[in-house]
């Protein structure tokens, strides 16, 4: 009777661990807008409904491309129009051979913040001084109203389309400071910042916790596109109703 009973639990856990294997993966490549405004927070949700396994990919539009470019993920995402993120690969020398070769979709929008750490006293930046921080000509929080101590930039290398968009919006195309402490993703930027009380940094404004502030800046905000590589698969379309239903919840 005992092994009769063993026999079946085995058979269930063993049903279970094959379905799980089983489960069929959808990939997104993604930036940092897209994986902490709508993949993240859907993606529990999302996997219950579908019964697909969600794998989020946080490699920066660029990556994200290249890698739906050679087929490793089924669709790319980032918080960037679909012409921008053409000019982005332009600016980083990827050959796209023919862009009507893919398909867009708008999932979301999001907004550029300034982040610093929570204690920072400093209540507002203006363009004019965001640019000087950034690009690295004011260096000191005192000459924005801050203590006087040194300003230390947080820069994202996994988040291209947040940092083209705040280039492009607030510096107006002025070249960013060398004198950076590199991050990667999102979540990176946010962990350098809370632990520095001198740092500052940018990132998609689902980042926002406790652990940091922003203070009043200009508003930059943006669309969050995903593509395909000619129409969405079946998988992929899934996502992309799901986003549009449910998922606004």
């Amino acid at each position: 009777m005992k092994m009769t009973k063993i026999i079946a639990i085995s058979t269930v856990l063993f049903s279970l661990f094959a379905t799980h294997v089983m489960a069929d993966v959808l990939k997104i490549g993604a930036g940092a807008a897209p994986v902490e405004n709508v993949l993240k927070p859907a993606e529990v949700a999302f996997e219950k409904a579908s019964g697909l396994d969600l794998s989020i990919i946080p490699s920066g539009p660029k990556q994200a491309f290249i890698d739906l470019d050679r087929g490793t993920v089924d669709a790319a995402a980032a918080g960037l129009s679909f012409d921008d993120w053409m000019a982005l690969l332009k600016k980083e020398s990827v050959p796209v051979a023919d862009p009507k070769a893919y398909q867009a979709f708008v999932i979301g929008k999001d907004k550029v913040i300034v982040i610093v750490h929570k204690d920072n006293p400093v209540a507002t930046l203006n363009k004019e001084q965001l640019t000087g921080i950034f690009t690295g000509k004011i260096t000191n929080w005192k000459d924005v109203g801050g203590k006087d101590s040194p300003i230390l930039v947080v820069w994202g290398g996994l988040i291209q389309g947040t940092n083209s968009m705040f280039v492009k919006n607030i510096m107006d195309g002025a070249k960013p400071t060398d004198e950076v402490i590199v991050a990667t993703t999102a979540e990176d930027i946010r962990h350098n910042v809370s632990s520095n009380p001198e740092a500052v940094g940018i990132g998609p404004q689902a980042i926002l916790n406790q652990t940091i502030r922003s203070p009043e800046t200009p508003e930059v905000a943006r669309q969050i596109t995903l593509i395909t590589k000619g129409a969405p698969s079946a998988k992929v379309q899934k996502l992309i109703d799901f986003i549009k239903t449910e998922g606004k919840k």
